[in-house]
C-alpha cells in the first residue's frame, strides 16, 4: 500500500468529513500531503517557526489524519514548554497503529531528513489552510446538494439556504470544524485578556462601551455572545438609548483607528431598524451630536449657526462605521443571514435590533404568539454567540405596567415574554417617572383659582422640576453581576442620554 493512501484512508482515531471522505462526486478532495509532511519536519526542526505564522493554523486544516495527531501534539508540547523533536514525540506515538503502518516512530524522522520545509514555512502553512477551506467548502456543497435533492422529509428551501449562508459564514470565517470544543486553556487566556482589558480602562470595563459611564461601571461593558433585552414602554426612550449606544460604540472604534492603543472598546456597528427608516435614525443621530432639535431639524427651521453646527456634525461623522440596514418585516432567518454577510465585510461587532416584536418568525408557529417570540429570541442569542458579539434587542413591554399605581418595569411585564428572560444575559428596563409625572399635570391655576387647587399644582410643579431630564436603566437581569439602578440623564429635545456626575437616586422617581 503506498504511503499517500495510508496517509489518507479512514482513520478510527478521528473519523471527520476532512479526513474519511476522500471523494466528492469521483473527484478527489485537494490536498497535499507532502506540504504538510515538509511543514510538520519544519517545526520539528525549529519549534519557534510556530510562533512567526500569521495563519491561524489549527489540527484539522491537516488532510492525513496521523499529520492532524502530530501537530496537535507538537502544539501540547510547545505549550508545556517543551522542545519538540522526532525523539520527543516518539513516546506518543509508540502504540500508534496508523504510523505503524507508515514505518513506525522512524517515519517521524523521515519528516525532518531533508528541512526543505524551512525555505518556505509561512507558504506552506497558507497552503495547508487554503486547501482545507476548499475540501470544507466541497462538503458544504455537497451536503447543499443532497438536501436539495432529497424532498422524502420536509420541503424548506428557505430553511436550507440560511443553513447553507450559515456553513459558508464558518468557512470564510476559517472555522472549518462544526461544535468545535474549546480547550480550558484557550477559554482561560481569553479570559485573562478581558481582565487586562479592564484593568487597562481604568475603569472596569472588560467589554465595549456603551459610552454611558454609568452603565459600563455596572455591567463592565457589551461582552461577545450576550443577549441584552432593553424593554420600555412607548415613551420612555427605548429606541434614543439604543441609537446613543450604537454611536458610541462606533464613534470609539473610530478613534482607536486614528489613535491606536493596545485594546479597542468600540466596534463596528449594525442597527437593524424595523420601525424607523434610515434617514429618520440619522436624523436623530445628526441632532444628537449637533445638538439641535429634532423638531427643527425636521421643519427646517434652523438659524445659520444651527445648520453650520449640523453641517460640522455631518462632516465628523461621514466615517462612522455604523451600518443601518432598515428593511421591514425581517424574519430571524433574514437577520442572521445579513448580519453574517455584515460581519464578513464590515467586522462588525455590535448588533441592535429595534424591536424584537417586530420580526417574524420562521412560519412555524406563527398560529402562537408566544412560541413564535421565543423562537427570535433563541434565534437573536444563537447569533451573538454564532458571531461572538454582543446583540442589543429592543423589547416592548405589555400594557400591564400603566394599569399599576407603582409604574416601576418588573421582569414579569416583557410582553410576550416566552423564553426572553432565559435567553438574555441582560435584561435593561429604561424608566422614566418625569413621564408618568407630566401625564398627570393638573390644570394650570388662574390668580382667581382656589388657595388649595395653586398649591395642588405648585407641588406638581416642584416635583416635575426635580425628576426632569431625569432617567434609569433598571438592570433587572444580569447573567455575569449584580442587578440594580443606573442613573441617566435625558435630554429630551435632542432624544440624547448622558451619564450624571452625582448618583442620588432619591429624586429619579427610584426610591
Amino acid at each position: 500500500m503506498a504511503d499517500n493512501e495510508l496517509l489518507t484512508r479512514p482513520d478510527t482515531a478521528k473519523n471527520s468529513d476532512n479526513a474519511s471522505s476522500d471523494e466528492i462526486a469521483g473527484r478527489t478532495l485537494p490536498a497535499n500531503l507532502e506540504a504538510e509532511a515538509a511543514f510538520l519536519g519544519a517545526v520539528l526542526i525549529d519549534n519557534g517557526l510556530i510562533e512567526e505564522l500569521s495563519t491561524p493554523l489549527l489540527a484539522d486544516h491537516f488532510y492525513a489524519p496521523i499529520h492532524q495527531r502530530i501537530y496537535e501534539r507538537i502544539l501540547t508540547l510547545i505549550d508545556r514548554q517543551m522542545v519538540v523533536t522526532p525523539v520527543t514525540l516518539k513516546p506518543y506515538f509508540d502504540g500508534d497503529e496508523a504510523l505503524a503502518e507508515l514505518g513506525g516512530t522512524s517515519y517521524l524522522m523521515q519528516l525532518t531528513a531533508d528541512g526543505q520545509g524551512l525555505l518556505a514555512v509561512r507558504d506552506l502553512a497558507q497552503q495547508i489552510y487554503d486547501l482545507a477551506l476548499l475540501r470544507e467548502l466541497a462538503t458544504v456543497g455537497r451536503h447543499l446538494v443532497e438536501g436539495a435533492l432529497d424532498t422524502s422529509q420536509e420541503v424548506e428551501p428557505m430553511k436550507q439556504i440560511e443553513e447553507a449562508e450559515a456553513n459558508l459564514f464558518r468557512v470564510a470565517e476559517g472555522t472549518v470544524t462544526e461544535g468545535q470544543s474549546t480547550s480550558f486553556r484557550d477559554a482561560s487566556i481569553t479570559a485573562i485578556k478581558m481582565a487586562e482589558a479592564a484593568m487597562a480602562s481604568g475603569g472596569g470595563l472588560s467589554g465595549k462601551t456603551t459610552g454611558l459611564k454609568t452603565i459600563d461601571d455596572k455591567t463592565a461593558g457589551l461582552h461577545n455572545s450576550d443577549l441584552i433585552i432593553l424593554a420600555g414602554r412607548p415613551g420612555m426612550g427605548k429606541t434614543s438609548l439604543a441609537t446613543n449606544i450604537a454611536f458610541n460604540c462606533a464613534e470609539k472604534h473610530l478613534e482607536w483607528e486614528h489613535d491606536g492603543g493596545e485594546f479597542d472598546y468600540g466596534a463596528p456597528t449594525a442597527f437593524f431598524s424595523l420601525e424607523m427608516s434610515a434617514d429618520q435614525l440619522a436624523t436623530r443621530i445628526l441632532a444628537e451630536q449637533a445638538e439641535i432639535s429634532s423638531e427643527s431639524l425636521r421643519s427646517g427651521k434652523l438659524t445659520r449657526e444651527e445648520f453650520l453646527e449640523l453641517s460640522r456634525a455631518s462632516q465628523r461623522l461621514a466615517k462612522l462605521p455604523l451600518f443601518i440596514d432598515d428593511t421591514p418585516a425581517l424574519t430571524i432567518g433574514a437577520l442572521r443571514t445579513r448580519a453574517r454577510r455584515l460581519k464578513r465585510r464590515h467586522d462588525i461587532g455590535l448588533i441592535v435590533v429595534d424591536y424584537l416584536q417586530l420580526l417574524q418568525g420562521s412560519g412555524r408557529a406563527n398560529d402562537n404568539r408566544v412560541n413564535e417570540i421565543s423562537e427570535i429570541s433563541r434565534g437573536l442569542k444563537t447569533l451573538a454567540k454564532e458571531l461572538e458579539v454582543p446583540v442589543i434587542a429592543l423589547s416592548q413591554l405589555s400594557r400591564a405596567v400603566e394599569q399599576r399605581e407603582d409604574k416601576r418595569p418588573m421582569l414579569s411585564d416583557l410582553r410576550e415574554s416566552g423564553s426572553i428572560e432565559q435567553d438574555a444575559d441582560m435584561v435593561w428596563f429604561i424608566f422614566r417617572a418625569e413621564y408618568y409625572h407630566e401625564a398627570i399635570r393638573p390644570d394650570m391655576p388662574t390668580e382667581t383659582s382656589p388657595a388649595d387647587v395653586q398649591d395642588k399644582f405648585r407641588a406638581w410643579e416642584d416635583q416635575y422640576l426635580e425628576l426632569k431630564n431625569k432617567a434609569t436603566l433598571v438592570v433587572a437581569k444580569q447573567r455575569h453581576g449584580s442587578t440594580g439602578n443606573v442613573p441617566l440623564l435625558f435630554q429630551s429635545e435632542f432624544t440624547k442620554f448622558t451619564s450624571p456626575e452625582f448618583r442620588d437616586y432619591s429624586d429619579y422617581g427610584m426610591e
